[in-house]
């Protein structure tokens, strides 16, 4: 297939890639499709969505996620099970080695990119890749920048990505052969050994995390967003599972975006160009929006087909759990564009307690809101994970804990102060069960848990009367339009009053277990907000 007519930018010479590859640069969908099935790495749905397998990995791999250590990191990134140093030795290795490896390729994509819809905060990104999928990946998931744009783009980071380079662990100071490195002081991503398209996406939104909060001032956050008729914003934050794709696609409201944003000194903005969403048990009468965006120009993976058709079974697990779309934003019929708002009216936290504890909804003070988002809880169930037979409790940072290279404290402090600043109330959503706990009780209804939104979006919760929760402290409403009273008390829903109190008990527990590692790094307000075990 011919170049387009945009010519490959020089800078690829530099990096030593211009002259043993095809580059095959800044493609449109539709040519990169056509390609990723004539060198048979895809196949195409009975809607036109291209269908790929990512290969061994179908999800990100956090343990072998790397920092380089050096002078502008040591001091400033909380080193963790996520933030995991390497020496940058091993980064100038492997990156000749990647590129030696793309260089003897016969073809290779390229592609530039921006991330941030806001201008003020605009990052360039020059995608490298080793296959055309992985390009529309790109294409789909950052922005993408006009012809004339593009002939004098200059990148501010480089991702440079090879599924089928594989590292020596012996020699390479990486874990195994799989690896996703970021270099703060050459702003580089390497990313080998690994198929997974969402590591390039979370690579950069992990960039982001410390940029936009350490640099700019910013708060990054990991969270969906949308807008009402009159401006008003609405934020969505939660873990996988507890509906933040779902509850934030409404259509009496203009969608931002579904993962990735900043809250600015007067807007929230979206980080990206195209949303990722899962497609496990994906209907038509559940999530009409995502349905439809299963169209040529889509990127489907993981996912099967039924039987002797290309029709893809949407139940089914074979691959995995985590198949996924990606898809650009104006796929989604009521997107924003561009995709950037006001200042937040209301946050909503959405968990899913499958131990049927926390109340369905509340509200929280802003020691709550900081304490409850550095806690980022909810609750696996059975099938949502292997080997998970009963409720088991997840905590990840700030609802994101593995794209955070800063203490959760610092995201959690720029979360308070915007809240203090702009007087934005802050909701906790429990999508998960009511009753008793999973196996016991029943899961919350849908068209309840939407009543409760849209009561808050409306101004129908600004008057209601409030009581405390006993051991978490959050403030229970009295009534909500829509939503029987009797069930908005959890533990006047269970049969046994006092099997909740030590189920609440032992989940306060849980809480203050998990915020030991943080205490050190958070106020006297932070604190004050522990639930009471």
């Amino acid at each position: 297939m011919a170049l387009p007519t945009l010519t490959a930018p020089g800078s690829l010479s530099v990096l030593g890639l211009g002259e043993q590859a095809h580059i095959h640069y800044q493609l449109c969908p539709s040519e990169l499709v056509e390609q990723a099935v004539h060198l048979g790495q895809g196949v195409l749905n009975d809607t036109g969505a291209l269908c790929i397998k990512t290969g061994e990995f179908t999800g990100r791999s956090p343990k072998d996620k790397f920092t380089v250590k050096d002078s502008i990191t040591e001091n400033s990134v909380h080193w963790n099970n996520f933030n995991i140093p390497i020496d940058e030795k091993y980064f100038h290795q492997l990156k000749k080695k990647l590129l030696d490896y793309l260089g003897s390729k016969e073809e290779i994509w390229v592609r530039d990119a921006y991330a941030c819809a806001d201008p003020a905060y605009r990052l360039n990104i020059r995608v490298i890749n080793e296959n055309p999928w992985s390009n529309l990946f790109a294409y789909n998931m950052f922005l993408r920048p006009t012809e004339e744009e593009v002939e004098d783009f200059e990148p501010d980071w480089h991702i440079i990505q090879a599924p089928g380079f594989k590292a020596d662990p012996a020699v390479d100071g990486t874990r195994q052969h799989n690896f996703a490195i970021v270099s703060f002081t050459h702003k580089t991503i390497l990313i080998g050994g690994t198929g997974y398209t969402g590591e390039m996406k979370k690579g950069i939104f992990s960039v982001l995390n410390y940029i936009l909060p350490h640099d700019k001032k910013v708060l990054s956050m990991h969270c969906s967003a949308n807008m009402g008729e009159a401006g008003d914003v609405a934020v969505f934050f939660g873990l996988s599972g507890t509906g933040k794709t779902t509850l934030s696609a409404d259509p009496a409201r203009k969608l931002i975006g579904d993962d990735e944003h900043g809250w600015t000194s007067d807007s929230v903005f979206n980080f990206e160009g195209g949303c990722y969403a899962k497609t496990i048990d994906l209907s038509e009468e559940k999530e009409p929006e995502i349905f439809h965006a299963i169209r040529p120009g889509a990127l489907v993976e993981n996912v099967s087909f039924l039987e002797g058709t290309n029709t893809i079974d949407f139940s089914c697990k074979k691959t995995t759990e985590n198949t996924r779309v990606s898809y650009p934003l104006d796929f989604i019929s009521n997107s924003l564009e561009p995709a950037s708002g006001g200042l937040p009216k209301n946050i909503f936290f959405l968990t899913c307690d499958a131990y049927g504890v926390l109340p369905p909804v509340s509200k929280l003070t802003p020691g709550h809101a900081m304490y409850q988002f550095i806690s980022g809880y909810t609750a696996k169930v059975a099938g949502t994970e292997a080997g998970v037979t009963e409720p088991k409790s997840t905590f990840s940072a700030c609802f994101g804990a593995p794209f955070l290279p800063l203490h959760p404290g610092f995201y959690a402090k720029m979360l308070g102060e915007k809240m203090k600043e702009n007087k934005v109330n802050v909701w906790m959503i429990n999508t998960g069960w009511s009753g008793g706990p999973y196996g016991i009780g029943k899961r919350m209804k849908l068209n309840y848990t939407r009543a409760m939104i849209t009561a808050v979006l409306n101004g129908s919760m600004d008057h209601v009367a409030f009581n405390p929760h006993p051991v978490f402290g959050m403030m229970m409403p009295e009534i909500c339009p829509g939503v029987p009273s009797e069930s908005l008390d959890p533990r006047c829903t269970w049969a046994d009053e006092a099997a909740y109190d030590t189920a609440s008990r032992n989940l306060a527990k849980e809480f203050i277990q998990n915020f030991e590692k943080y205490a050190g790094g958070v106020g006297e307000e932070i604190l004050d907000a522990a639930p009471k075990a």
